[in-house]
């Protein structure tokens, strides 16, 4: 080895600063990067169904046209029609349905399978059929139905106002009308499910929340004029209706004399 004398000058080595200069590169990325994502929004309309980027009218167009298409549905909540308010809990298929229906006075079941209809409620409902206040004997007639599976004829005036209620496509025909010019609304969420509005004179001729997930299916509608809120749910799901037993059904026959 060969000794430097103190005399001599030594040359610095140049000092390396390639992974230094990288890492400064990588860090300066991340943060553009970074601020990029902060200054910009997310697009709500991201993987759903495209639906959202619709017009009004046909966003509308599309889920009227889904809920034709399947072939069940759930339906829950309130419907006020004329004076009357409803509260319905009504499973709906295209050969029939069952469920539940409530009034301010009373709540009865309603089962249909194709043109049969049976109607299960206790006494006091079938005594008030009836326009005029009961008699004794309609009163007698109708204990024999309390909590009975009672088939009522098609023919007859029951079947009329009740079988509605387990009709899909005339049911949704009417719930599904919006009153007014369609504006398209807010993004939205129905029970974790991301949605989309539908508005009818803004908002004064009802409100409609359509999915933006899957098929847009109509879950939520505010009827105009407060006329109830009603929520769809169980979209295409499998729906049991079967027959009620012999021993739990009285024909209607002209018992209560409802007439026609």
């Amino acid at each position: 080895m060969t000794a430097t004398s103190p005399g001599t000058s030594r040359r610095p080595r140049p000092v390396r600063r390639a992974g230094r200069a990288t890492a400064a590169v990588t860090v300066c990325a991340g943060l553009a990067l970074a601020l990029t994502a902060c200054g910009s929004s997310e697009d709500p309309d991201a993987g759903t169904n495209g639906v959202g980027k619709l017009s009004a009218a046909k966003i509308r167009k599309k889920t009227v046209a889904a809920a034709e298409s399947a072939n069940t549905v759930h339906v829950t909540g309130k419907l006020v029609s004329g004076r009357s308010t409803y509260e319905l809990d009504m499973q709906l298929a295209q050969n029939g349905g069952k469920g539940t229906v409530g009034t301010k006075d009373t709540e009865f079941s309603l089962l249909r399978i194709d043109r049969s209809l049976w109607v299960k409620a206790d006494a006091d409902f079938w005594a008030h059929q009836k326009d005029a206040a009961p008699s004794k004997s309609d009163t007698a007639a109708a204990a024999k139905l309390d909590g009975k599976y009672v088939k009522v004829p098609a023919e007859d005036r029951t079947y009329r106002q009740f079988s509605g209620f387990t009709e899909k496509e005339p049911l949704l025909e009417t719930l599904l009308t919006l009153h007014g010019g369609l504006s398209r609304g807010a993004h939205g969420d129905v029970d974790g499910t991301r949605t989309i509005r539908v508005a009818a004179a803004q908002g004064n001729g009802g409100t409609l929340d359509v999915s933006l997930d899957g098929e847009p299916f109509p879950l939520r509608l505010q009827r105009a004029g407060g006329a109830g809120v009603i929520r769809f749910t169980d979209w295409g799901k499998r729906i049991g209706l079967e027959r009620p037993d012999d021993d739990q059904v009285v024909d209607y026959g002209e018992s209560l004399g409802s007439g026609n």
